[in-house]
């Protein structure tokens, strides 16, 4: 071996152990977008004329719950949960929708970014009381869930209001090419812009420390209690932007809060986000929400009755829970 070539090969050494350990971390995920990618291709085999059009409405529908579950994601990450997700989105989703309307283009961005700093709001609400009151989080979150739904039925009491038109441009119909929806579009830009920066940053480390041992991030220097309200703010921030999708995927306002909330934890436990917190990523819980839209689907174009749908998910997460167990305990005894 020479001298110049053996550089090279410990490069490309190197290279391969980062890749292989990459892939060990993130088994779990690459394991669910190989499942994803069986169940389109099934789903193409029992509907040949599944194509870009049903593509588009797919992403369509899924971008609210999406944001959803990367809002539950974050939360979760950090050694907590969230109820009032749901709640937060059907709020400010009327407040959008209720403001925009009959309005101008222009002033519709005013709404968009008034609507964000609702979230944070929202969220920086529910921090403060699980931090200063040291109530468990499940409960003052849940609590909040029925404050946040009482707020948005007050500003409107049935689904109504308008969206911008550039609003629903964003999410709506593909871009470039028929095969590449809007919607999915802009759920990479809103994650790839928020998340990358976050889990890099001094604030991202602090969530996942919290979350993996709450006592050793705090005898580490880590604030705990400053960390964990900013967790719920961001957590507002990405509920404001599911409410916001929302709105923009329907042109209009919706008061009630729909299953979102328990679709996040069941994207949350299906996409390898440990609910102890400590573990995971937005990624999974993405494509996990893809998946169980899928099996909704697939089941009406069998002509399953579509209730059955909630069963085959409940099977699907029980399944995922006990994978999630065993190989847990397997690790415990090595």
């Amino acid at each position: 071996m020479s001298a110049v070539t053996a550089p090279a090969e410990a490069v490309r050494a190197g290279r391969g152990g980062i890749l292989l350990s990459w892939g060990r971390r993130n088994a779990w995920t690459l394991g669910l977008l190989a499942f994803l990618v069986v169940m389109l291709a099934f789903t193409k085999m029992i509907q040949p004329r599944y194509g870009p059009i049903p593509v588009q409405g797919l992403a369509t529908s899924v971008l609210p719950l999406a944001l959803a579950a990367v809002a539950q994601a974050v939360v979760v990450i950090g050694g907590g949960i969230d109820l009032s997700i749901g709640s937060m989105m059907a709020l400010t989703s009327v407040v959008a929708a209720t403001a925009m309307e009959g309005q101008s283009a222009e002033f519709g961005v005013a709404v968009v970014l008034g609507v964000l700093l609702l979230g944070l709001v929202l969220g920086a609400v529910n921090g403060t009381l699980v931090v200063v009151t040291r109530v468990p989080d499940i409960v003052v979150t849940l609590a909040m869930a029925f404050v946040w739904a009482g707020f948005a039925l007050l500003v409107r009491p049935a689904p109504g209001g308008l969206a911008v038109q550039w609003l629903k441009d964003l999410v709506v119909g593909p871009i470039g090419n028929e095969w590449i929806p809007r919607a999915a579009v802009a759920l990479i830009v809103i994650v790839g812009v928020t998340w990358i920066p976050l889990v890099r940053s001094r604030l991202g480390l602090s969530i996942y420390a919290i979350g993996s041992n709450r006592l050793a991030a705090f005898r580490s220097g880590v604030p705990v209690g400053r960390t964990r309200f900013f967790d719920y703010v961001l957590t507002g921030l990405f509920s404001a932007l599911a409410g916001l999708s929302l709105t923009a995927s329907t042109g209009i306002g919706t008061p009630v809060p729909g299953p979102y909330t328990l679709m996040s934890v069941a994207a949350v436990v299906l996409g390898g986000v440990s609910l102890a917190g400590g573990r995971g990523g937005v990624f999974g819980p993405i494509v996990a929400v893809v998946v169980l839209q899928l099996v909704r689907t697939d089941m009406t174009f069998l002509n399953v009755n579509t209730n059955l749908a909630v069963v085959a998910q409940g099977v699907i997460l029980i399944g995922v829970v006990m994978v999630g167990s065993l190989i847990q305990m397997r690790r415990a005894r090595s």
